[in-house]
């Protein structure tokens, strides 16, 4: 444990007057109870050109501890302007910032802390754009326990306990997870289907939400990706899971009713969707190269769970350079 201490200004005083009077420095060290070596180096810093000042010695102590110090991490422009990028414009947490760039072994490393401080003080705000609105907020309202499930009921085909245990584990990739994003009353919306070892993203813009819209996107995007099981909520777009399933040739697998967590890789991105597709939103003024830059964004996005790897990264076992 260090227990050094810096020299007072009344110590400085002592020792002024203690070298006028021509004392030792050995003696100095017995009466201020301090090491020889702290009273020679006070002497040589301050006493080299010209007689010993305790006032000058002090002023120069400050200016010194002044400079030590380290400079701001976000003195440096370039650093800056790199997370400004990630955060504003790519929507990266600041942990997976700090976890990317020490991946990848960047010299504008800084860590997550850091940056949360300089968004509180208004340090990453830029051209208008406050960066804490760039956060994710936790937090989203559920159906109470007791509330019953009023909207119309399809038929299940397989219960989620039945799923395999590598769809529960995360051990093979080829298991994912459906759902639909809305937009404006009536309107496009959104369907989203997430793989779940690699949490890779797949969205298709549908003019509608209803069953036969959903099932032709859903047998565009899938028919050359890995196949082993499809878990999707209970919203009557899937109505026609059984069709889709024998095309495709994989089971669907449906949780219980009011508990998306069961689903918690798909409601996890479809909120990371929302930053940028808000609610109540017409989907239909986005254009299909709008929609597939966001999702590009998300699966290039590092992921803690995928130590710090992106989806991208997981599923087609390619390595990449992203800050």
């Amino acid at each position: 444990m260090n227990t050094y201490r810096h020299l007072t200004p009344l110590e400085r005083e002592s020792i002024m007057l203690m070298l006028n009077q021509g004392v030792s420095i050995s003696h100095m060290a017995r009466v201020l109870n301090r090491n020889k070596s702290t009273i020679s180096r006070e002497l040589r810093r301050n006493a080299a050109a010209r007689p010993y000042s305790a006032c000058e010695a002090e002023e120069h102590y400050r200016q010194r501890r002044t400079r030590c110090r380290p400079k701001p991490k976000f003195a440096c422009t370039l650093r800056l302007a790199c997370v400004q990028e990630m955060l504003l414009d790519r929507q990266w947490s600041p942990e997976q910032i700090e976890a990317r760039m020490k991946q990848e072994n960047s010299a504008l490393s800084v860590s997550y802390a850091t940056i949360y401080r300089a968004i509180r003080q208004g340090r990453l705000d830029r051209d208008g754009q406050q960066a804490r609105w760039h956060l994710r907020h936790k937090g989203k309202r559920r159906r109470k326990s007791a509330e019953v499930e009023k909207r119309g009921k399809i038929a299940i085909s397989h219960p989620l306990a039945k799923r395999p245990v590598s769809a529960h584990n995360r051990s093979r990739f080829g298991h994912w997870e459906a759902d639909t994003v809305a937009g404006k009353q009536g309107g496009a919306v959104l369907l989203t289907l997430v793989e779940r070892k690699s949490r890779y993203l797949m969205t298709v813009w549908l003019p509608k939400k209803n069953a036969q819209a959903l099932k032709a996107g859903m047998l565009d995007v899938l028919r050359d990706m890995p196949l082993r099981s499809i878990t999707p909520d209970r919203g009557k777009e899937f109505a026609s899971h059984a069709q889709l399933s024998d095309e495709l040739q994989v089971p669907f697998y449906f949780p219980e009713p009011g508990q998306p967590w069961q689903r918690g890789s798909n409601e996890n991105t479809n909120g990371l969707l929302r930053q940028y597709f808000p609610k109540r939103q017409d989907l239909g003024q986005y254009s299909a190269a709008q929609i597939q830059a966001v999702t590009d964004k998300i699966n290039l996005r590092p992921r803690k769970c995928l130590g710090w790897k992106c989806a991208y990264e997981v599923l087609f076992r390619k390595t990449l350079r992203l800050v």
